[in-house]
C-alpha cells in the first residue's frame, strides 16, 4: 500500500497525557529496505510516558510515538517479506528517531522486523514484543540463568515482571517475585511465582529467611531505590540485572562501589533491540502460549482514541499488566 491517509497519535510538546492528540496523516511510503507495516495492535510502555513527559534523553518533536507494533507486512520492496505476513517490530530509534507505533501504519528498516505465525488474538500479539525481548535478553543476557537455579524480581506486577516469571518457569527456575500490594499476590500466583515477597523496603532480610545464603539472580525492575536492598538478596557469586526504572529514579548519587556491592555479587545491566529477540524464541513462546504452557499477561486493552486514558493508568499503575492500543 502507499498513498493515501491513516490514523495516528501525534506528540507536538511535552506535557500531561492530554498533549498526545489523535489525527489523521500521510501513510508513510518504503524505500528499499524498509517494511510498511499494517498495525494491528501496539504496546504500551513506560518509555513512551517518559518521552510524552519530556523526561527522555532522546527524541525530536513532533513525533508519532511508540517503540514496539504487532501487525502484517503492507509492502517492503526489495525484501522477501510479503504481504499479509504476520510480523513484530521494535525499538531501533522508534518513536524517537523516526515515527512509531501508535498509528495504523509504521515504516521500520526491513532488519528490525520479526515474521511469526500465530492464531493467537491480535490483542494477545500486541502485548508480545518489547515484553518479551526484555524478559528473555534479561535472563539470557543479563544473568545467563541456568535450569535450577533460583530468580528474584523486584517489581513482579509490571509487565516485565510477569513476563519474566513466565519464562523464568518454562527453564525450571525458582521464582521470588515482589509487590507492594497484597492483594496483587493471586496475580503473582497465576503465572507461577513459587514465593510472593511483600516489598517493605527490606526484602533482602525476607528473602534470606527463605533462602538464607541469598538468590542466584535478580532482575531489578523498580530503579536504584531498591537496587542497593536488591543486591543483598543475591548470594555470592549471583548477579544482578539491572533492567527496569518504575520508580523513574534512574541514577546514584555518589556511588560507591565498595558501599552497594556486596563481596561477590555482579551487577549488569540489559537493554536490548529487535536483533536480540530470535525469531525462534518468539515463535516457540507464542506456540506455547497457543497449546496453554505459558501465558502472556495481558493487561488492559484500549483502542486509539483512548491513548490519554491509556496513558493516564500507566501514570496510575491501573493497567493490571501490559497494556495494548487494538486497532
Amino acid at each position: 500500500m502507499t498513498g493515501g491517509h491513516m490514523k495516528a497519535v501525534v506528540l507536538d510538546r511535552t506535557g500531561p497525557p492530554d498533549v498526545l492528540h489523535v489525527r489523521e496523516v500521510p501513510v508513510p511510503v518504503p524505500a528499499t529496505g524498509e517494511a510498511l507495516i499494517r498495525v494491528h495492535a501496539f504496546g504500551l510502555n513506560r518509555s513512551e510516558l517518559h518521552f510524552r513527559q519530556g523526561l527522555a534523553e532522546s527524541g525530536f518533536l513532533p513525533r508519532i510515538p511508540g517503540i514496539e507494533a504487532t501487525g502484517t507486512i503492507a509492502s517492503a520492496p526489495g525484501t522477501d517479506l510479503i504481504e499479509g505476513t504476520q510480523v513484530m517490530t521494535m525499538m531501533g530509534g522508534m518513536g524517537r528517531a523516526f515515527d512509531g507505533g501508535y498509528a495504523e501504519y509504521v515504516l521500520v528498516p526491513v532488519q528490525q522486523v520479526i515474521p511469526f505465525r500465530s492464531d493467537l488474538p491480535w490483542e494477545q500479539l500486541g502485548a508480545v514484543p518489547e515484553m518479551l525481548q526484555t524478559a528473555y535478553g534479561s535472563l539470557a543476557v543479563g544473568l545467563d540463568v541456568q535450569p535450577g537455579q533460583s530468580l528474584l524480581i523486584r517489581g513482579g506486577t509490571s509487565s516485565i515482571g510477569l513476563a519474566l516469571a513466565v519464562l523464568a518457569k518454562r527453564q525450571g527456575l525458582t521464582v521470588l517475585s515482589t509487590t507492594r500490594r497484597p492483594e496483587a499476590r493471586a496475580q503473582l500466583e497465576q503465572v507461577g511465582v513459587d514465593h510472593v515477597l511483600i516489598d517493605d523496603g527490606d526484602i533482602a532480610a525476607q528473602l534470606r529467611r527463605l533462602q538464607p545464603a541469598g538468590v542466584d539472580s535478580a532482575v531489578e525492575l523498580v530503579g536504584v531505590n531498591t537496587l542497593k536492598d536488591t543486591l543483598r538478596a543475591v548470594r555470592a557469586g549471583g548477579t544482578v540485572c539491572f533492567t527496569g526504572m518504575l520508580s523513574d529514579q534512574w541514577t546514584i548519587d555518589s556511588f560507591y562501589p565498595m558501599d552497594w556491592l556486596p563481596n561477590g555479587v555482579r551487577l549488569t545491566a540489559y537493554s536490548g533491540e529487535a536483533a536480540d529477540l530470535p525469531a525462534h524464541v518468539l515463535q516457540s513462546f507464542l506456540d506455547d502460549v497457543a497449546t496453554g504452557n505459558a501465558v502472556i499477561p495481558l493487561g488492559t486493552v484500549y483502542g486509539i482514541d483512548g491513548i490519554t486514558d491509556a496513558h493516564r493508568d500507566m501514570e496510575a499503575g491501573r493497567v493490571g499488566g501490559k497494556g495494548v492500543v487494538l486497532l
